[in-house]
Formats: C-alpha cells, sequence, structure tokens
C-alpha cells in the first residue's frame, strides 16, 4: 500500500482491513454495524488491489462512502466558520468536491491485502454520538486502535469522524483546507480538492 499518507490514513493503512467483529455486536448496535459495513467494502477493495486500478476500486468505495458516512455534515466541520457565508450553490459544489477527494483518498490508498485484521470492541456512547473503538492488527506491524464517531441522522447512524491517538481526521482536514478557503472562499477549496483528487487518481 502507498506510504506517502497524512498521519491518520498511514495508520489506518498499515494495518489494513478484515473485519472480526463479534457478530452480537454488529448485529446489537447500528453503530457498530455502520462501521463493519464500512471495512468490509474497504476489505473487497484492497482484495481487488492492482488489478483493479485506482478507477476500479473507487467504483467498489463510492456507494460505500455515500452509505456509511454523513459527507454534508463532515464537510460543512472541514470547512469550519466561513461555511456560513457560502451560498447554497456553494455548500453542494464544495460538498461533492470533498466527497470525490474521499473516495480517491481511500481508493488510492487501499490498493492492496497482506493478511490484515479489524476487531471491532464494545461501543461507547458519548452524548448523542457513539464512538466504536476497533484494533487493526497486521502480521508486520504492531496493532494500533482507531476509534470512529458515529452519529444519528435521518437516514440511520453514520461516520463522521475517525480518531488515531488522539487526533481527528476532520480537525486535521478542516487545518489543511484553511488556506485555501481563506484565499480563495468555496471556489478555491473546490479547485485545491480537485488537484488533490486529480493527484489521487493517476
Amino acid at each position: 500500500m502507498n506510504r506517502s499518507l497524512s498521519l491518520f490514513a498511514s495508520a489506518l493503512l498499515a494495518c489494513g482491513v478484515l473485519v472480526a467483529a463479534a457478530p452480537a455486536l454488529a448485529q446489537s448496535d447500528p453503530a457498530a454495524a455502520r462501521v463493519e459495513a464500512f471495512d468490509t467494502a474497504l476489505l473487497a477493495a484492497m482484495r481487488a488491489g492492482a488489478a483493479a486500478g485506482t478507477q476500479g476500486r473507487a467504483k467498489i468505495l463510492a456507494p460505500a462512502i455515500a452509505q456509511d458516512f454523513d459527507l454534508a455534515t463532515m464537510t460543512r466541520f472541514a470547512v469550519g466558520p466561513s461555511w456560513t457565508s457560502f451560498t447554497e450553490a456553494q455548500r453542494a459544489a464544495v460538498t461533492s468536491a470533498f466527497t470525490r477527494f474521499t473516495v480517491a483518498n481511500y481508493a488510492s490508498n487501499f490498493d492492496g491485502y497482506s493478511g490484515q485484521t479489524f476487531h471491532l470492541s464494545a461501543v461507547q456512547t458519548r452524548g448523542l454520538d457513539k464512538i466504536v473503538p476497533c484494533l487493526l492488527t497486521s502480521p508486520k506491524s504492531a496493532p494500533v486502535t482507531l476509534l470512529y464517531r458515529v452519529h444519528q441522522t435521518d437516514e440511520g447512524w453514520r461516520i463522521i469522524d475517525i480518531y488515531f491517538n488522539g487526533v481527528s481526521q476532520l480537525t486535521t482536514r478542516r487545518a489543511d483546507f484553511a488556506g485555501p478557503v481563506k484565499s480563495g472562499g468555496a471556489d478555491g477549496l473546490v479547485k485545491h480538492l480537485d488537484v488533490l483528487t486529480a493527484k489521487l487518481e493517476k
């Protein structure tokens, strides 16, 4: 797998995903079931590997990302306070660009499988949200604990963030997007995301 990733992605990819959640956990808790569904898609993309290419893996992951993540909420948080100044058309454009980037990021980096495992553990309630801890292991790497933050939407439970070593993926995104938003507003951020996406899709 590609190792030139962000801190969060590097840790996540180093372990890879093989869903091994206790059946009772996924069946009894919809938040855990949502995380399990997403990681099942990641596993399918990893197993498709280089033969599928980035575009092929994107086709596997795009429906899962749309179904398992609350991309609208994630985009709004990643943009930060400037979101309130965007028009509805700009918000839609930024959300679409963020979605394309998210799919391309996973498709580009989850490009192979070598016996990794993913184990979910007991779900924790944090206010209105739930935290789904998981242990990612690899034959050649130390285990890594990730925390999936999941919240309730009108369509059911959806993932809105992932933490590694206490660091929020969305907080990292907000820091990364601050420059493009400050210099170019919504249009600048869309261009920035499209450039990142194009690089990932090569």
